[in-house]
């Protein structure tokens, strides 16, 4: 097509639109268009030129262009080159181009050299990657022999791109028996961890526990069996999952997780069925007052000590719902207990609880305060749960950091403590600029008043 335009523009600069009609037709045979001998001609070949066009395609198959088909010698030189002809019977080029015996040939002439290569079978494991990565799609049913998917798992870890090598382990696993497979991705970490990891998030569990056998990691084998328990729907079946998960070769640290985890579902399942009891029978205040919003079963340690603790706070040590006793079982830290303990009781507003949990005696019966997580974060937590000023004050003098203490008393207005510790700081400036701070008549602006005329 592109020599027949350059050959329209040629003939454009020699021959003139005006002495077109004066031109002599001629025909591919050489005959004047339109003459006796050429429609003598035209007639007896007509029966006869499908015939001869496929023998002349066939015999020419081999070569690098097809031979057209003879019902083209309708053309005259000048209806090809001009794209006119004067007979209504003629064929336009594009016609005589959509012809089925072009339509064979024009996607190969069409078709960049290229793309032959997406067809074919050649491409060696290297080009192969190169082509998954950007995103082409390309069978690997062709790499047939162990050495083969060995060099192109090799490959696909040198480029350094995830989902390849997700794809040629998917593969392989599909290819290869268990023990080659395992046996090669041994010396090969970076596609061992892929596989590992691909099976964790696809479930495929019996592969993945023979995978961590043969490779002889015995606690990842546990805990992966252990983790079976998060699928264990019904509460009696995941205790007795978990208890048989105990003799499981774990960690020592990881065997006492494992037991306190069987210890707490079980004490769960105990306070569970004893506090439903009590609540359908409606024989406690606390569950009429609070009804329950949720089942404590399979909840974390942190939650059931608050759970506790809102419900159970006064009962003996000796119940299994009792704050102590979880203290005692699964021997929680002081500081997490007292933070458990104190947002549960603040939420009652239960101040009294609140007072005694930081009440300490010594040795010759003296009463003191302490807070082993420190009185700033006692103030906050106070305040979320809408404290009285009264008790927010109490715990903000507490505060031994002045600047802290200052801060806490300001935002919160704990006025009495601001008042107080300016006294003790002898700063009459901020006390005098504190006082516009306060109402008019107030019992701060006269307790102010009488720390200023005190000389």
């Amino acid at each position: 097509l592109k020599e027949s335009k350059r050959a329209v523009n040629s003939l454009r600069d020699i021959v003139d639109d005006d002495d077109d009609d004066d031109l002599e037709r001629v025909s591919w045979s050489g005959e004047p268009v339109g003459s006796i001998s050429w429609s003598i001609k035209e007639t007896a070949s007509s029966s006869t030129s499908s015939l001869e066009s496929r023998d002349s395609s066939l015999q020419k198959g081999s070569s690098s262009y097809a031979a057209f088909p003879k019902q083209v010698s309708s053309y005259s030189l000048s209806s090809l080159f001009k794209g006119r002809n004067k007979l209504p019977s003629f064929q336009s080029l594009s016609d005589a181009l959509s012809d089925t015996g072009v339509k064979n040939y024009a996607p190969e002439l069409r078709r960049p050299k290229a793309e032959y290569k997406d067809y074919s079978n050649d491409w060696s494991p290297k080009d192969t990657v190169r082509r998954m990565q950007r995103g082409k799609v390309c069978s690997l049913e062709r790499f047939r022999s162990l050495q083969d998917k060995l060099v192109l798992l090799d490959e696909a870890v040198a480029g350094h791109d995830g989902n390849v090598i997700t794809a040629v382990l998917i593969f392989l696993k599909r290819t290869l028996r268990r023990e080659i497979l395992f046996r090669e991705l041994e010396v090969r970490q970076v596609a061992l961890c892929h596989l590992i990891h691909f099976l964790k998030e696809t479930g495929e569990q019996k592969l993945l526990l023979d995978l961590l056998r043969f490779l002889d990691r015995t606690e990842e084998v546990a805990l992966s069996q252990y983790r079976e328990h998060l699928n264990i729907q019904d509460v009696e079946k995941r205790r007795e999952f978990l208890k048989g998960c105990i003799g499981l070769p774990f960690s020592a640290e990881d065997t006492s997780h494992i037991q306190d985890h069987y210890t707490l579902l079980e004490r769960q399942i105990i306070i569970e069925a004893n506090d439903q009891h009590l609540e359908m029978a409606g024989q406690s205040e606390i569950f009429r007052k609070y009804p329950r919003k949720a089942s404590i079963l399979n909840m974390p340690l942190v939650t059931t000590l608050f759970y506790s603790c809102f419900y159970h706070y006064r009962e003996a040590e000796g119940t299994f719902s009792s704050p102590s006793n979880l203290k005692k079982t699964f021997k929680i830290p002081d500081k997490q207990y007292v933070l458990t303990a104190l947002a549960a009781r603040a939420k009652l507003r239960a101040w009294d609880d609140v007072d005694a949990l930081f009440t300490t005696k010594n040795w010759l019966g003296y009463t003191k305060k302490k807070a082993p997580i420190g009185f700033h974060r006692v103030v906050e937590i106070l305040q979320r749960n809408s404290a009285p000023v009264q008790v927010l004050q109490e715990y903000v003098r507490l505060v031994e950091d002045v600047e802290t203490r200052l801060n806490l008393a300001t935002k919160y207005k704990c006025h009495d403590v601001v008042i107080e510790t300016y006294r003790d700081l002898k700063d009459r400036i901020q006390l005098t600029a504190y006082k516009c701070k306060v109402e008019r008549g107030s019992a701060e602006e006269e307790k102010i008043n009488s720390i200023l005329n005190n000389t």
